[in-house]
């Protein structure tokens, strides 16, 4: 499973999901949305050739757990799910969906614990906010061997391509005026 895709839109209403369906990506993160709305705009990125993350903690109605993992995967088919919690990560593991573990740098106790955890799980990526840690970025490389992406806070193309040159995959963001 890989994601070649530098930046990678986080879509969080109607108007920035049009946008998205018109751009040259190919996968999105869908967030800020009603659980009831879902399948719709999952249905509707398909049919326009796109791949579906979801961040399962930002979906208004989704139990954030294992079980709203399986609801996902299972009934809605989605490509991948970004989770801080490591039993909806394992759940991707098992079915063979992107699992991408997010964690945030608030301290140094935040980052031991969540790179004791990454190097548990193992996942294919993970997401770390905010993305002004961006220095930490090669010491994190050294320790996991997932692919980085950095995500929060971002407000300029100038901020992208420090994270791109520090060593990160890629970046989220949901500023579409970045996504271009």
């Amino acid at each position: 499973m890989t994601i070649n895709q530098k930046i990678i839109p986080a879509i969080s209403n109607h108007q920035a999901f049009k946008k998205f369906l018109t751009l040259d990506y190919t996968y999105g993160i869908l967030m800020n949305f009603q659980l009831a709305q879902l399948s719709d705009l999952v249905k509707e990125m398909k049919a326009n050739g796109k791949k579906v993350l979801i961040h399962s903690e930002l979906i208004k109605g989704l139990s954030s757990d294992e079980y709203g993992a399986i609801y996902l995967i299972q009934s809605l088919n989605v490509d991948g799910i970004i989770s801080s919690k490591p039993k909806v990560i394992e759940v991707c593991k098992k079915r063979n969906v992107i699992g991408i573990f997010r964690f945030f740098l608030k301290d140094s106790t935040a980052l031991e614990q969540s790179l004791a955890i990454t190097r548990k799980l193992n996942p294919s990526f993970i997401e770390i906010l905010p993305a002004s840690s961006v220095e930490l970025i090669k010491s994190i490389k050294l320790e996991v061997h997932s692919d980085i992406f950095m995500g929060g806070l971002i407000h300029t193309k100038a901020h992208i391509k420090a994270c791109l040159d520090a060593g990160a995959h890629a970046v989220t963001t949901s500023n579409p005026d970045l996504w271009e």
